[in-house]
């Protein structure tokens, strides 16, 4: 095999749980190889990098071997090598439910110490 559909690559990888939804990805510029933007029946070869923007954050991967048939999670893993960068800090103020009524005097005093007033 010499090359494949980006969207079937990006399905039998594992990152969209649908072929459709590799396609849609693709269709709206969240897939790009090599840096330049990926239309679904764009050709994947072996060291190619797809950055694809997934439901579960941005997912940079290094293309290792061709697949275009969706298998175990071992296999699909086989695929690539995941270079994706490391997720955002976590929101300090994450702590507190949204909505949760009004912040209590410990709550404001501990959001203004994290603000550095």
């Amino acid at each position: 095999m010499d090359g494949v559909r980006v969207d079937k690559w990006l399905w039998a990888a594992r990152c969209f749980k649908t072929r459709t939804q590799a396609t849609v990805a693709c269709d709206g510029g969240l897939v790009k190889v090599n840096e330049t933007a990926a239309k679904p029946a764009h050709v994947v070869r072996a060291g190619d990098v797809v950055e694809a923007r997934t439901p579960s954050g941005l997912r940079v991967l290094f293309v290792k071997a061709l697949g275009d048939r969706r298998g175990s999670v071992e296999a699909a893993q086989a695929l690539f090598e995941d270079r994706s960068p490391p997720p955002p800090p976590r929101d300090p103020f994450e702590w507190r439910d949204r909505g949760g009524g009004r912040p209590t005097k410990r709550d404001r005093r501990r959001i203004e110490r994290i603000r550095g007033r």
